[in-house]
């Protein structure tokens, strides 16, 4: 059983405990739920965007204990401040030391920032549960949906006013689950089987994403030039965690690595 064969498991089990204790009726009543929505697709498409999507997270199965004293709200604000693009917040809490409350902290924090809700969808339930934490997008992740999944979850996730991530890892996965009912595809460059890192993955990918998708490249991303690169290969999103979170300072980092994007930068 893989890592992430374990982390489905397990949601399959919490998220029918959630559901038992907070019916989608419950949810749809909480303040949130109504909220309007904001683009994620439009804030990495805007001119002058960083197109950073800068990720609040603990720890992770591959990595351990990343940063566990930092507060969601607080990180999220700095990055906000230090100019993301689009915010990510993990709420799974087993592997990634995350919760519900960490978004909802996020949200009050940055109002004006779109937040993506990090997380193993599989689920409707879980979909819901995002919009009235205050989501404005939820991730979709190939390696554990099929793709009839894929198209009943971002359709339902459209039908909430939500905007949907697609993740894949490899050329199988986009070709079986790319659908138009999603907004953004990311290329995670972390296999999920194995929690190995090989940055290759989003150049190689690139030009088999079409264009009117919003390309976002996920993982392992550390230096400018990378992201530059990246950029030349079309993508318009920057899905970074780790590298920001393993600093005393997230937000400082985020500056930094705004700051280097900004300069001229011999890419190779």
């Amino acid at each position: 059983m893989t890592i992430l064969d374990k982390i489905v498991a397990e949601k399959r089990q919490e998220v029918a405990q959630r559901e038992a204790e907070a019916p989608t009726a419950q949810l749809e009543q909480l303040p949130l739920f109504t909220r309007p929505v904001l683009s994620a697709r439009a804030a990495l498409t805007a001119a002058g965007s960083t197109g950073i999507i800068a990720e609040f997270k603990r720890r992770s199965p591959s990595k351990g204990v990343i940063n566990d004293t930092a507060e969601a709200g607080a990180t999220t604000a700095g990055y906000a401040a230090a100019g993301a693009a689009v915010l990510s917040v993990l709420t799974d809490e087993p592997f990634f030391g995350g919760t519900p409350a960490d978004l909802q902290a996020a949200r009050t924090a940055c109002p004006g920032t779109p937040i993506l809700r990090k997380d193993f969808i599989i689920s409707e339930y879980q979909i819901t549960e995002a919009r009235a934490l205050g989501a404005d997008l939820v991730l979709l992740i190939a390696s554990c949906l099929t793709p009839a999944e894929v198209v009943q979850f971002s359709r339902f996730a459209h039908a909430l006013g939500l905007e949907v991530l697609l993740e894949v890892h490899d050329e199988n996965e986009l070709r079986s689950h790319l659908t138009n009912s999603v907004d953004l595809v990311g290329v995670n460059n972390r296999n999920l089987a194995t929690f190995a890192t090989d940055v290759d993955t989003s150049a190689r990918l690139a030009a088999l994403i079409p264009n009117h998708f919003v390309r976002v490249a996920e993982s392992g991303l550390q230096h400018a030039s990378t992201i530059l690169a990246l950029r030349q290969a079309g993508y318009q999103g920057f899905l970074i965690g780790e590298t920001f979170m393993k600093t005393a300072d997230p937000a400082a980092a985020l500056t930094g690595l705004v700051a280097e994007l900004s300069a001229p930068v011999s890419v190779s």
